[in-house]
C-alpha cells in the first residue's frame, strides 16, 4: 500500500519556536514512509524521525460542542553535512 508523498508531507510548519524543525501531519503515515518522503520531496539524506501523536481536544462555541482531529507531528533530522531547506526565503 504506497502513498503518494504529497499525502504524507502536508505543509510545513513554521513558527518561531520551530523554525529549525520541519514538521509533518499525517496519522497514519508509519516512520519509513515519512522518511522516504522528505527524501525524495527535498533531495535530502534523513538520519532518523520521531513522532509524536495528539489527541484533539473537546471545543465549544456556543451551545455547540465537538473535538478537534487528532495530529501527529513528525521531527526530522537530517544526515550529517545536509543544509536544511529554508522556508523563510520563500515567504
Amino acid at each position: 500500500m504506497s502513498t503518494p508523498h504529497y499525502q504524507i508531507i502536508r505543509r510545513p510548519i513554521i513558527t518561531e519556536k520551530g523554525l529549525g524543525v520541519k514538521e509533518t501531519q499525517h496519522t497514519v503515515a508509519t516512520k519509513t514512509q515519512i522518511k522516504e518522503a522528505v527524501q525524495q520531496i527535498f533531495k535530502v539524506k534523513v538520519a532518523g524521525v520521531r513522532t509524536a501523536n495528539f489527541v484533539g481536544k473537546m471545543r465549544r462555541r456556543g451551545q455547540n460542542e465537538g473535538y478537534r482531529r487528532d495530529w501527529k507531528k513528525a521531527y526530522v533530522k537530517l544526515a550529517e553535512g545536509e543544509k536544511m531547506i529554508e522556508y523563510a526565503e520563500n515567504l
